[in-house]
């Protein structure tokens, strides 16, 4: 295979400038789902892993993607690569080998099936020490601002109005595009405060929805999603320093701080609920352990307490896709259309409404004479 050549050591950032049919360069231990999917809806050729995709220490879902689209992953092909290859370069994958020219740049292992079978297998045995790894983290992030349980975060002044309504947060995580479209009834009827956390902004771009609010430290909007309207707020340090300031200064716009620990994922929950949002629903945003895992211990910690502090206002998607119906049902539009077929029909046989009948088909044989003749 040959193809162009895209390097990051962040795989978010290398995600923004692949097109279809490029080869990524990526240094990614542990690849992760949300990565993985995203690789695949750039039509990636092959990747190139200069770290190994499963480090045996949880079973991450990243690699059985990319395996099961068919994408050639290249794994612990080793950090020289970035010091060989240049950003756009051709180059050439043969089997397990990367060539630039004739010239051998990087060897690493193919995972096949079978291989991420066998580790993922070897990886389980191993997330019953990370599952007691992420239970002592989150007992001393509760320790540290166990004051987030009872006092919450100090919101700033918002033009958009959150009490009493429904929150929408999307997230750019896995399947966030189809859990998106799932909700659309959803969407059209309840009118919900949209809220985009940093790459959920395009998200919420790119499928026809403009978002009434923006929170995150902007590495990862676009400017199109930040122009598009939205009150934008800039996830800063506790002691207020806000780099994503700058960002949203540079494409001309205003912003806000909001100064809390934790994920921007957290932050938005925290501040629809802070606001008055009588429920919470989150699209693209980690539930599960292995989620939990695959986000990084260290960082996800803030996530349960933030669902204790929330309580019961929070729902995930996939559950309000499986639950709502709209309320007009399929059957009702039958009823519906049949209802209205029923004067057409009555007039029809009346001598009246044959007389119309023959006016309306004259009318439209002219028509058709006209459009044929300009033909």
């Amino acid at each position: 295979m040959t193809g162009t050549a895209r390097l990051d050591r962040r795989t978010k950032n290398l995600i923004k400038r692949l097109k279809p049919g490029d080869i990524a360069i990526i240094d990614h231990a542990d690849l992760d789902r949300t990565s993985a999917d995203a690789l695949i809806k750039c039509e990636v050729g092959a990747v190139i892993n200069v770290a190994p995709s499963i480090t045996g220490r949880y079973p991450n879902l990243g690699p059985q993607l990319l395996v099961d689209a068919g994408v050639p992953l290249v794994d612990d092909a080793g950090p020289d690569v970035f010091e060989q290859v240049t950003e756009g370069q051709q180059v050439r994958l043969d089997g397990e080998v990367l060539y630039l020219a004739e010239t051998v740049v990087a060897k690493g292992s193919r995972q096949t099936a079978d291989t991420v079978a066998e580790e993922m297998a070897a990886a389980k045995e191993s997330l019953a020490e990370q599952l007691k790894a992420f239970v002592s983290n989150t007992f001393e992030y509760i320790d540290r601002d166990s004051e987030l349980l009872v006092e919450g975060i100090k919101i700033p002044e918002l033009r958009t109005r959150l009490a009493g309504r429904h929150a929408l947060v999307v997230a750019r995580g896995y399947r966030c595009r189809e859990d998106l479209q799932a909700l659309r009834a959803y969407i059209r009827e309840f009118k919900p405060v949209i809220i985009g956390v940093d790459g959920g902004a395009n998200e919420l771009v790119d499928g026809g929805y403009w978002p009434d609010l923006i929170i995150g430290d902007m590495d990862s909007v676009s400017d199109k999603a930040l122009n598009s309207g939205a009150e934008i707020v800039v996830h800063a340090y506790r002691n207020g320093d806000a780099p994503g300031l700058a960002r949203v200064q540079e494409v001309g716009l205003q912003a806000v701080t909001c100064p809390a620990d934790g994920t921007s994922e957290d932050v938005a929950v925290l501040l629809a609920d802070e606001g008055g949002a009588s429920l919470i629903v989150t699209v693209g945003m980690r539930f599960g352990l292995v989620e939990f895992l695959d986000k990084g211990r260290s960082g996800m910690a803030s996530a349960v307490l933030t669902r204790i502090r929330v309580g019961d206002k929070i729902v995930d998607a996939k559950g309000v896709s499986r639950l709502y119906q709209s309320r007009i049902s399929a059957k009702s539009l039958i009823l519906l259309a049949v209802a209205a077929m029923l004067p057409v029909i009555a007039l029809a046989l009346t001598p009246a409404g044959k007389l119309y009948l023959g006016y309306l088909s004259l009318a439209l044989r002219q028509l058709w004479y006209w459009i044929t003749g300009l033909l």
